[in-house]
């Protein structure tokens, strides 16, 4: 289950990988919604977003973390590292290697296919808190990020 977001709202914010227009790197961003944007940072990680605005007009929202629910697993093995559940996928970068999401998912629909983003149905009601983006230094400040409140899982 997912449990904090960021978004990134393309030509008007300067954290936005699609701020300076397309590039072989973001057009992914600047297509129609529902696709993974899939990008590698800081020479080790990849990070996953999903397309949220209509064609032609880039944005996109990062997801930071998850709680594990299915796969746990799976996740572990692909994080030995990773001593708490808790851990597992507490952070975009983690998120990825457990989940095993790479680049070769770059623009595939997550509607369907091999990596899918399914609207959470039934169990307990949560509340959303929203603040300040983090592990950047433009527009750090806007209230951007999306966290389920209280939730463990988010990243540190």
């Amino acid at each position: 289950m997912i449990v904090e977001t960021e978004a990134y709202l393309g030509l008007k914010d300067a954290a936005s990988h699609a701020y300076c227009g397309v590039t072989a790197r973001n057009k992914v961003m600047f297509g129609p919604p529902g696709f993974a944007y899939v990008y590698f940072i800081y020479g080790m990680y990849e990070c996953v977003n999903v397309v949220a605005e209509r064609e032609g007009s880039a944005g996109a929202v990062l997801i930071r973390a998850l709680e594990p629910l299915l796969g746990v697993e799976l996740m572990q093995i692909r994080r030995p590292g990773a001593k708490r559940l808790r851990d597992l996928a507490s952070g975009p970068g983690k998120l990825t290697l457990a989940l095993g999401i790479t680049r070769a998912l770059n623009g595939v629909d997550v509607t369907k296919g091999s990596l899918v983003v399914r609207d959470r149905r039934g169990g307990e009601a949560f509340e959303i808190t929203a603040g300040p983006r983090i592990g950047i230094t433009k527009c750090a400040d806007w209230p951007l990020r999306f966290t389920i409140k209280g939730s463990e899982f988010v990243s540190r």
